[in-house]
This record gives C-alpha cells, structure tokens and sequence, in this order.
C-alpha cells in the first residue's frame, strides 16, 4: 500500500464527504454503529437494490494526481456500463490543510454492479485510488453503509454506517487550496512547472522566460493603476485610453512573451493552469518594476483574475460557500509586487453577453462558463471584491466608453496623486 494511501486511511472515520448535485454538494460523514439517523440526502432517492461507488484519487505526487483526476473522469464515462449516473465528489478533514481530495461518485442498478466492481477493482490495481462500495442496510433505504476497499488487495478494510454530516462555514476546498488553486510565492508556481518538465515538454520554455527571483524590493516611481473585470467589460478599451490620457505604459497579464503556450496550458488540469497564470503575473511585475520608474503604468489584469477564477472554480454553488471574508486565500503575495490601486469594471450579465457575441472572438473554457452558470460568475465577482492588498474599486462599466473614462481618470487622480 502506497504511503500516502495509508496516511489517508489513518484516519478514514473521521474523514467527511461531499457529493456534487446540481452544482450544490451534499455532505455525508461515517460512524460505526446506526443511531437512527435519516440517510444522508444523496442516497434519499436510491432503490435499496441500488448500488453506488466512490473513486477517490490518492497520490502523493500532485502533478500526478492533477493529470490523473480528469483522465479517470474520461475512463469512467467510457468504461461504465449504460444508466450509470457519474458526478464528482470529495473528501476531507474538518479543519485540517491539505486534507481535501477530489474523486467521483458512482450510482447504477444492481443488474450493473458486477462490471463496475471488475472495472473499479483493476483500475484500483493499477492506479493511486481509494474506491468504496454503498449499499443499503435495511430500514426501507434508510440506513446505507460504505465499505472501503483495500487499495492493494481485493479484500475489504471496514464497513461504517453513512449518516448526514453539517455544512461547514465555506467549501473545503478551501482546505487545499493555498498553492494548489491559487499561488502565492514564485517558488512554489516555478516548482509545479519544474515538476512538469517531464511529461510538459514546453513547461522549460515557460521556465526560461522567468525573472531569477521576484523583485519585490523595487518600489516603482510611479503610481501602477490595475484595470480587472470579466471578459467583454470594456477592459482593453479603458487600459488604451488611460494609456493615452495619462502618458502611461501599458502592460498586460500573461504577459505577451507567454503567449504561443497559453493555449496549450489552458487545457491542462487546474494546478498546472493556474502556476502557469501565477508565473505570468511574476513576469509581468518584473516588466511593471521596469517600466514604473520612468512613468505610470497601466495593468489589464493582474493577481486579482488569477485568485478570483481559481478561487471560484474550485468552490461550487452559491456565493456563501466561498471561503469566508478575510481568509488567507484572499491575502496578496509577499513577494509579489503590489499595485498603487485597481478597478474592478462591473456589466449586467445580458450586456456582457451581448457584448461577447457582438465581438465573436473565441472564449476559454472558463468564459463559456461563465455564460452557462450565474453561480460561477457570481463566484468570481464576489472573490474579486474579497481580495486584499489592495482591494478593488468597483466601476460601472455600462455607460459609454467615454464616461467610463472620464469616471476612472476622477478615481485614479484622487487615489493616485496624478
């Protein structure tokens, strides 16, 4: 059994679960014996001839791991047998960091359960996974039980009875997300693409366009004004602008330099995304440093996107399952280079998307999200609002282009001394 297997398995009873349903997750917990507990909503609806299964990945090499997790989404859903209903679920430890691992959960007949027990039981063989069986226990449905499967034999390790577990304060991803989902030092964002250079050929060209170390200690001369907001609020027509009007340089992140390999890391899994977004903001606070001594410098987009979409894909739901107001997710980098003050453009959901339309450009994966799902949009207002040092002025962005302007340039000057 793999060491990091076993840490898990230390302490399984106390571990939770959520299941994702309809972008809401439902959370579950173990315990030995029945004390006559309702099942926990996930298996509320199930037949007591049903089956369910969960697949959660355990490896202690995170680059590993973050490839592995949607390659097993993609094996599952081509290896399962008809009917089979796959959702993605998680597992953690109340209150302790880096305890947050991500899986997926399985419901079919009982007709199927001996192909997917011959599925799971050989990928169990042959990849880092810890995979339980559900099955009813009786009590017209009522009491449902987890058994855990060795993770090296076929044997079984325990049965516990599965009985509702509270909500905590804000989604436990939040647990694991410090230098998971959002970096906050270039070393730990260098490591993951130092990491990678074996199966990412072109993470050693990203490697090579890197500043030695972060220079953080070169206060510019000038003030440095970040502009931030969604897609299609009038972003790049505002920086060009206060470009014009201030006398300013104009910068943007990722930076330009990054560019022929952006595509190519916006596919892959989010920890390796998000380093290579993290390692762009470090190169452009270098060019910021740079360019602040002679003259103002206009920023469009900079540390607050990269937290605020990863802060809000690796939560779900509502806007209360964010980590809550000042957590240390939201802190800036101590070694990233802090603008003198940033706008955040704000636009109805239906001009936005008006807009979008009207320019036909291509979106990312995360902009057609933002158009399918408000709650993942209002998730990333809301992280943006909630990060500090400094936090966002928030700016209407639905007049024309020209008040927008003249709207910004009065807060700029006011704020900035220009």
């Amino acid at each position: 059994m793999a060491k990091h297997a076993k840490s898990l398995l230390s302490r399984w009873s106390s571990r939770v679960f959520l299941v994702e349903v309809d972008e809401k997750p439902l959370y579950f917990r173990l315990q030995e014996r029945h004390r006559g507990e309702r099942a926990p909503r996930v298996f509320g609806r199930l037949r007591e001839e049903d089956r369910c299964y969960s697949v959660l990945v355990c490896s202690g090499d995170r680059i590993k791991a973050a490839k592995f997790y949607p390659e097993l989404r993609d094996k599952l859903a081509r290896d399962l047998p008809p009917g089979c209903d796959l959702t993605r679920m998680g597992s953690f430890l109340p209150r302790v960091r880096d305890s947050f691992i991500r899986g997926y959960f399985l419901k079919s007949s009982a007709e199927s359960s001996a192909h997917i027990e011959r599925l799971l039981r050989d990928l169990g063989r042959r990849e880092p996974l810890l995979v339980c069986s559900y099955a009813a226990a009786g009590g017209g449905g009522q009491r449902w039980t987890q058994r855990l499967w060795s993770p090296s034999e076929d044997e079984t390790v325990s049965d516990y009875f599965v009985v509702p577990s509270d909500e905590p304060e804000s989604h436990p991803s939040a647990l694991s997300m410090i230098n998971n989902d959002v970096f906050y030092s270039f070393e730990e964002a260098r490591d993951v693409f130092r990491k990678c250079g074996g199966i990412i050929p072109e993470a050693a060209s990203v490697l090579e366009m890197l500043p030695g170390s972060p220079e953080v200690c070169r206060k510019p001369n000038f003030p440095v004004i970040v502009i931030e907001g969604l897609d299609a609020t009038g972003k790049t027509t505002l920086t060009e602008s206060l470009r014009d009007s201030l006398g300013a340089a104009l910068l943007r992140s990722p930076p330009e330099c990054l560019s022929p390999w952006r595509a190519l890391f916006d596919q892959e899994p989010p920890l390796i995304r998000r380093a290579f977004y993290a390692l762009g903001n470090y190169i452009t606070a270098q060019q910021i440093a740079q360019e602040g001594m002679k003259t103002p410098v206009i920023v469009d987009r900079f540390w607050h996107s990269t937290a605020a979409y990863a802060i809000a894909t690796a939560t779900s739901g509502p806007v209360s399952n964010l980590p809550q107001r000042g957590s240390e997710v939201y802190s800036w980098p101590s070694d990233l280079l802090q603008p003198s003050f940033v706008l955040l453009l704000t636009l109805d959901a239906e001009e936005r998307k008006r807009r979008l339309k009207d320019r036909g450009l291509e979106k990312t994966d995360e902009e057609q999200q933002l158009d399918r799902n408000q709650l993942f949009r209002l998730r990333v207002e809301e992280a943006y609002r909630r990060i500090s040092g400094p936090p966002c002025v928030t700016v209407d962005a639905s007049p024309s282009a020209d008040k927008v302007l003249q709207q910004t340039l009065l807060l700029i000057r006011s704020n900035c001394h220009l």
